[in-house]
C-alpha cells in the first residue's frame, strides 16, 4: 500500500486506539474507493477485475485532485454496483472523512479536506431479531458431541452476557475472577461482566475436559481441535450447526443475534435500566443501546391496561339529552 495510507493505519491505532479488527475495516473502506478512484481516471485498462486494481501507485497528487463529487460517485457506485446499504454506506463515509482528515489536518499531505462536507446516510433501524426463551433453551439443549462442554460454555457465554463474537473468542482463563470476566472490547476498551450461575456453572464444566497438554495459547478459554484459541468462524460454524438442531432459522440468526437475544432478555426481565444495559454491552452511544428497547405488543397492551384511567368509564345521567 502506499506509504500515506500505512501511515493513516498506524494513526488510528497507535493515536487512536483502534483495534485491529477496525483498523482492518478502514483499510478495506480506502482501498475501495481508492481503486474506484482510479476505474473512474481511467487510470487501469476497463477490463481489469476491480478486485485485483493495485494502489500502491497512486500518490497524493492524484488525492489532491479528489473533489466532493468524486465521493459522491464513490456512494453512488457502492449503493449501485457493490449493494451496499445504509449501514455499510455510512461506515464508508466515516472512513473516507477520518482519511482525509489525516490526510489534511495530521500530515499536511493535501491543502483541502474534500470530505469535510461529505454527509452520512440516513440509518434506518430495524427491531433487533432474538431468540424468546423457549427458543434460547431449544438452542441450549441441542448441544451435544464430542465437544458438547465447550460448545455449551460458547452459547451460554452468548446468551448470558452479550458478548460480541471478537470478546469471546478473546477471552483468556486469567480474565475470569470472583465470578466476573474481564473483557476487552472495541477500541481496546476494557469492561467487567458478571457471571450468573449459568455462566459458572458451564465453564467449570467445560475446563473439567479442555484440553492441558500441548495446548498452543495456555491462557485461551476456548480451543479448536489443533489446541488453539478457537477462531471467530469456528465459532460462527458451532452456532449456526446448534440453530439448525434446534430447529431454528439458520438466516435468521447467527452469533450477533445471540447478543441481541442476552440484550433484549436482559432489559424485558431483568429490570435493568438504559445506562447499566450499555454498560454490560459496551456501547459508546447510548443511542446504540436504545435499540434493544424494543417492546413487544404484549408489553404495549399491558402499558395501555395498566394505565390508571383504563378502567374509568363515564356514567350515563339518566334523562341525559
Amino acid at each position: 500500500m502506499p506509504s500515506y495510507l500505512r501511515d493513516f493505519l498506524n494513526y488510528l491505532q497507535t493515536i487512536k486506539g483502534k483495534s485491529k479488527n477496525t483498523v482492518q475495516v478502514y483499510f478495506y473502506d480506502i482501498r475501495l474507493f481508492l481503486r474506484f478512484l482510479k476505474l473512474q481516471r481511467k487510470l487501469v485498462d476497463k477490463d481489469t477485475e476491480f478486485d485485483k486494481i493495485s494502489i500502491s501507485d497512486i500518490d497524493i497528487s492524484l488525492l489532491k485532485t479528489v473533489t466532493l463529487s468524486d465521493l459522491y460517485d464513490f456512494m453512488s457506485f457502492i449503493s449501485n454496483s457493490r449493494n451496499n446499504a445504509s449501514l455499510a454506506r455510512a461506515r464508508k463515509v466515516a472512513s473516507l472523512r477520518s482519511f482525509f482528515n489525516y490526510l489534511s489536518s495530521k500530515a499536511n499531505l493535501i491543502d483541502n479536506n474534500p470530505a469535510k462536507e461529505l454527509e452520512s446516510p440516513k440509518i434506518i433501524r430495524r427491531l433487533p431479531r432474538y431468540l424468546n426463551i423457549e427458543e434460547s433453551k431449544k438452542l441450549l439443549d441441542s448441544v451435544n458431541g464430542k465437544y458438547s462442554e465447550r460448545d455449551y460454555a460458547i452459547i451460554t457465554l452468548f446468551l448470558n452476557c452479550g458478548l460480541r463474537l471478537s470478546e469471546l473468542v478473546g477471552i483468556n482463563i486469567s480474565s475470569i475472577k470472583n465470578n466476573t470476566l474481564t473483557v476487552i472490547g472495541k477500541g481496546n476498551k476494557e469492561r467487567i461482566i458478571p457471571l450468573n450461575k449459568a455462566c459458572n456453572e458451564a465453564i467449570k464444566a467445560y475446563l473439567k475436559v479442555r484440553p492441558v497438554d500441548g495446548v498452543k495459547d495456555k491462557d485461551a478459554l476456548f480451543l479448536s481441535r489443533r489446541k488453539r484459541r478457537i477462531s471467530k468462524e469456528s465459532v460462527q460454524k458451532i452456532v449456526k450447526k446448534y440453530i439448525r438442531e434446534a430447529g431454528l432459522d439458520q438466516r435468521r440468526y447467527s452469533t450477533h443475534k445471540l447478543r441481541h437475544t442476552a440484550a433484549t432478555l436482559m432489559y424485558k426481565y431483568g429490570n435493568v435500566d438504559i445506562r447499566t444495559l450499555q454498560e454490560l454491552l459496551g456501547h459508546v452511544s447510548i443511542s446504540t443501546t436504545e435499540i434493544y428497547t424494543h417492546l413487544d405488543k404484549e408489553q404495549l397492551k399491558d402499558a395501555v391496561d395498566n394505565n390508571p384511567l383504563s378502567n374509568y368509564i363515564k356514567a350515563q345521567r339518566d334523562g341525559a339529552g
